[in-house]
């Protein structure tokens, strides 16, 4: 593995040292199309949408618009027309969007920043022109704004807010808008003469029909760098702004408690105060801060049931870190699409990590506790932008505070530390080549713990280092072809116990007896390893192609930033996909795909192989259908004992389908499901059902509902280790790895309504209710390492309520654990209502809550579940937050 990471890092340095040479050569794709121009303006304009100001009369119209969608390269079906003028503080874009229909135009009244099927307008500017990045700028025929950034030439993310202003205007003959997207909200170079990329898509939601300026071809690639250039803008100068949001909250919570809880007696009133900063630093890179930072206006996340050795993952929904989080990615620049298959890709920065829940606990014998729900971040900053054109460059730092846990013990009160002061940093470098032909990156990230005493110094890491480098380089001049990948390092530092724990962690389990190449060094302080992975990716043509090898060593850890769920890995795949790109009556597109992977340990063993063959269509009327088939042989499995020997994994099948009608109809209606069987394995099958159904009786309004069934019927669920001393049937250092069958039940249903009172006067609510029930039988334990074959306890189990007992039937001494069945009940949800009252100023009260119950018992019982859940006491947390906008 030390010889493939050095031929990844030759690569990445090979295409470095190469990347200048005849870049200036290369085409660009945006040239091919006539300049558009900005004027400036000579008097006001009025951002009211009726474009009947003076300065769009003189000012030259974008009129050429091609269809890009459904039928590529065809007229538009309407005509459009589009200007640009700037001032001193802002550039400014008109469109008139000429209808013969302006009853069918659909205008859906939603929140800001959520998209949803609608006529729109998007601008997109490339303020640098590196051919690879922007923003966009959206309005739709109801007014309601959207905006994001640009990257990686096709990629786009909408988490980056900008304080812009748009406004429509309906009439008889289509509708118009205008936008005024000011200069401080634009990262580019100062200067006279600017030239920018710019482009303009309107899109005409009736006929799911998009109509551009610049388009990607389907057969093509690239999206950014096709953009024509924006000139006339004279004396572009971004003005040194300073944004600050100040904000205020008001928390009352309402929790479930026991009698006689000295720290909770059923109510909490909690004021606070704090401020976001978001300023320029030079023309190119700006600053964003927070302090005493809160974000109980995101959306709650949902309930799991998670039965394996992998912690859950959430998608992160706090402002603050989602905003400009692209400059964060690592690993997968260049190319336009990267396969995983069975591999297990790190997310090397993982902004969850701050302010997570703390990691301690509260004293076994504890009678109450009063346990905080996050750790409290005390600030964080992040830099972002370009130090040069080429060079983008980003980094967070963030401190949270040590977080304490009261409890009570025979009437005494104490407390205990459940989460040490931390400090978290993030470092990234990206240096591109113009035209996006070749480019290489650095990050790094830093966790750093102060344990001053707390008694947590064995429970968690001291320090967690990674260090990497990735990059691409185009192997030709229409970019067909493209060599990508990363390598990396991490180190992790601590106590010699906390170091064994972290060998014996699910993401390692180094103690594994029959495991020729690992073992636990019990004398460590610090663990190293290393991870790398490289694509070979044809990305241009009717056929594409797409192949990659990577690996993690046994001891590559990048969990305390990153998110990771193992290491000890080699995978490889290659697999081809066919893109039908020619319109007929039947469908719009088409892509048929087969790939082939293999997975390996670090022993060699193979942990995973298959042949998986997928199908997608949109059909004429923008209905999809998408079909999933996979084969598994035989494999070995080096997690299913959690640390314990290898066993065999029968071979199996899995096939998925996923189906929905067009988005823009009244009433949406769409379905998934999958299978996964294993014959050989006892009969293990699981399944899941999703249907899902949205109605949207007028434009302002939509309620959806998505119930989920999902069935787990595993031959060989793990319980757990049992120390068992005696006559075992095998030698695993005295221990039995028990086993059971399992069938399990999950019931649940994500429900969301959505009323938009006006584009600055939103509610949204969620609700998740979820009922989830197993039932153990057949324990058994594992007779043979690298097996499938048990040694069943029949009635050597006794079950009662709460435990299992096993008298082993070869004489060894006799054990017991829990009894594992359960039925967890939740309901969870908020409500939030959103009213901008300004720009950039919000108000925001939100009402959130959860309900949880859970039995020692295996059946679902529908009914009696229901009511034992309603029945529950209801933590209630409401949330005042007013936050003001200055600009100074």
């Amino acid at each position: 593995m030390r010889a493939l990471l050095t031929i990844v890092l030759l690569l990445f340095f090979a295409a470095a040292a190469t990347s200048g040479a005849g870049a200036e050569a290369m085409p660009i794709a945006g040239d091919s199309l006539p300049p558009v121009r900005a004027v400036r303006l000579a008097s006001p304009v009025v951002i009211d949408g009726a474009l009947d100001d003076v300065a769009w009369r003189g000012a030259p119209a974008v009129t050429r618009l091609t269809q890009s969608y459904p039928v590529e390269g065809q007229a538009p079906s309407e005509s459009t027309a589009v200007w640009l003028a700037y001032d001193d503080d802002a550039l400014y874009v008109a469109a008139r969007c000429w209808d013969s229909q302006p009853d069918s135009i659909v205008a859906s009244l939603v929140r800001r920043d959520l998209w949803v099927p609608s006529d729109r307008v998007v601008v997109y500017l490339d303020p640098f022109r590196d051919l690879r990045s922007g923003y966009f700028f959206s309005v739709s025929a109801a007014g309601v704004l959207w905006d994001g950034t640009l990257f990686n030439d096709m990629g786009s993310e909408d988490t980056w807010d900008g304080v812009w202003e748009g406004r429509t205007r309906r009439s008889e003959w289509g509708w118009s808008c205008e936008l005024r997207i000011p200069f401080s909200q634009l990262r580019f170079r100062p200067g006279k003469d600017q030239v920018w990329g710019f482009n303009v898509r309107r899109r005409i939601e009736r006929r799911t029909e998009l109509d551009e300026l610049a388009w990607t071809p389907r057969k093509g690639n690239g999206y950014v760098s096709r953009f024509p250039r924006l000139v006339g803008i004279e004396d572009g100068r971004r003005s040194r702004s300073i944004e600050v949001l100040p904000y205020t909250t008001g928390k009352a919570e309402y929790l479930a408690h026991a009698a006689g809880d000295p720290f909770n007696d059923g109510s909490r009133y909690t004021p606070g105060l704090g401020a976001d900063l978001r300023m320029s630093v030079g023309n190119n890179l700006t600053l964003n801060a927070t302090a005493n930072p809160d974000f109980g206006q995101v959306e709650v996340d949902p309930a799991v049931v998670n039965l394996s050795d992998v912690e859950s993952y959430f998608q992160e929904k706090r402002p603050f870190f989602t905003e400009n989080s692209r400059i964060f990615g690592f690993g997968n620049e260049g190319a336009s699409r990267y396969w995983g298959f069975n591999w297990p890709e790190p997310r090397f920065f993982y902004s969850r990590r701050i302010g997570r829940t703390p990691q301690g606990s509260l004293p076994y014998e504890a009678d109450y506790g009063d346990m905080p729900l996050a750790t409290h971040i005390l600030g964080a900053a992040k830099l972002t932008g370009k130090l040069t054109p080429g060079l983008n460059f980003g980094t967070l730092q963030a401190v949270t505070g040590q977080e304490d846990a009261k409890y009570s013990l025979g009437g005494l009160e104490s407390r205990t530390a459940v989460e040490p002061l931390t400090y978290y940093g993030v470092a990234r470098g990206l240096q591109e080549r113009k035209g996006g032909y070749n480019g290489v990156g650095l990050m790094t990230t830093l966790v750093q713990r102060r344990f001053d005493g707390s008694g947590l110094k064995d429970l968690l890491n001291e320090q967690s280092l990674m260090t990497g480098l990735d990059g691409w380089h185009l192997l030709d001049r229409k970019k067909m072809w493209v060599l990508s990948g990363w390598a990396a390092m991490s180190r992790v530092a601590g106590t010699g116990s906390r170091m064994i724990a972290l060998q014996r962690d699910p993401r390692h389990y180094l103690q594994r007896p029959d495991a020729r190449n690992l073992g636990v060094d019990s004398s460590a302080t610090s663990l190293t390893g290393f991870g790398a992975r490289v694509w070979l990716n044809k990305q241009e043509g009717n056929l594409i192609s797409n192949s990659a090898i990577g690996f993690m060593d046994p001891k590559f850890d990048v969990n305390d930033m990153g998110f990771q769920s193992r290491a000890d890995v080699i995978t490889a795949h290659t697999g081809l996909q066919y893109h039908f790109t020619k319109p007929n009556r039947l469908s719009r597109e088409a892509w048929v795909a087969g790939v082939v992977f293999e997975s390996l340990d670090f022993d060699r063993n193979v942990t995973g192989a298959g042949y998986w063959q997928g199908n997608t269509v949109t059909f004429a009327n923008e209905y999809s259908l998408n079909t999933e088939l996979m084969y598994v042989p035989q494999t070995m499995n080096n997690r299913r004992t959690r640390g314990g020997p290898l066993m065999e994994e029968p071979p199996g099948t899995y096939g998925s389908v996923t189906f929905s009608t067009a988005g823009r109809n009244r009433l949406v209606y769409s379905l998934y499901a999958d299978r996964t069987y294993t014959p050989a394995a006892g009969r293990t099958d699981y399944y899941n059902v999703f249907p899902a159904v949205e109605w949207k009786p007028v434009s302002n309004f939509s309620i959806q509902v998505g119930p989920n069934l999902q069935r787990a019927i595993e031959n060989a669920q793990y319980v757990r280790r049992v120390q068992a001393p005696g006559e075992v049937p095998v030698d695993f250092g005295g221990l039995r790895y028990v086993f059971a069958r399992m069938d399990q039940t999950t019931i649940s249903a994500d429900i969301r309504i959505n009323v938009a009172f006006s584009t600055n006067l939103t509610l949204q609510t969620y609700i998740q209710p979820l009922i989830s029930a197993a039932r153990y039988s057949d324990f058994k334990e594992l007779a043979r390492a690298g097996s499938y074959d048990f040694i069943h306890y029949g009635d050597a189990a006794v079950r009662t309520p709460d435990d299992v007992t096993v008298t082993p039937a070869d004489g060894g001494d006799p054990f017991s654990f829990r009894n594992p069945d359960f039925n967890f009940k939740s309901i969870r949800g908020n409500a939030v209502l959103r009213w901008e009252y300004r720009p950039g100023s919000v108000l925001y009260l939100v009402w959130t809550q959860q309900r949880t119950d859970s039995e020692a018992l295996g059946e679902l019982r529908l009914g009696p579940s229901t009511r034992r859940l309603f029945d529950a006491q209801a933590d209630d947390i409401f949330l005042v937050k007013a936050t003001y906008y200055l600009n100074l």
